[in-house]
């Protein structure tokens, strides 16, 4: 199975985390953001750095999408609902997705919502393979 992780910059610890546990139950990461974390990013290099995000979404079997999320975050939960992919919405805060901190969009039926901790999360994700 081949996935792909977004989230906030924040949470890149935590992107690694579940790629890692992926990857070991023989998953594909089809682009890992977290390689170009960098604080001297020119407007070329995010442009770049985009591209192959795109790609790693159009490659995936699966999207991840790890809250809380950022602005680009979004719009990789955009493209992969675009791209009708299965998507994985992780959070270990219920709060995420109450009413007054939700996303519409959160509710399309393509969407799983998962609340727990990372292995919790990981456990449902698995059972796609």
């Amino acid at each position: 199975m081949k996935f792909y992780i977004g989230s906030g910059l924040k949470n890149y610890e935590l992107v690694n985390y579940y790629s890692s546990k992926l990857e070991e139950n023989g998953w594909e990461h089809t682009y890992d953001w977290t390689e170009n974390l960098s604080k001297d990013e020119t407007i070329e290099d995010l442009k770049e750095i985009s591209k192959l995000e795109q790609k790693g979404i159009i490659d995936s079997d699966v999207v991840i999408i790890l809250l809380p999320a950022g602005r680009g975050t979004h719009i990789e939960l955009g493209m992969a609902l675009a791209l009708n992919k299965k998507i994985f919405l992780c959070t270990d805060n219920k709060e995420e997705l109450n009413i007054e901190n939700t996303v519409g969009f959160y509710q399309l039926p393509n969407i799983v919502k998962l609340v727990g901790t990372a292995n919790e999360n990981l456990k449902e994700i698995l059972k796609q393979n």
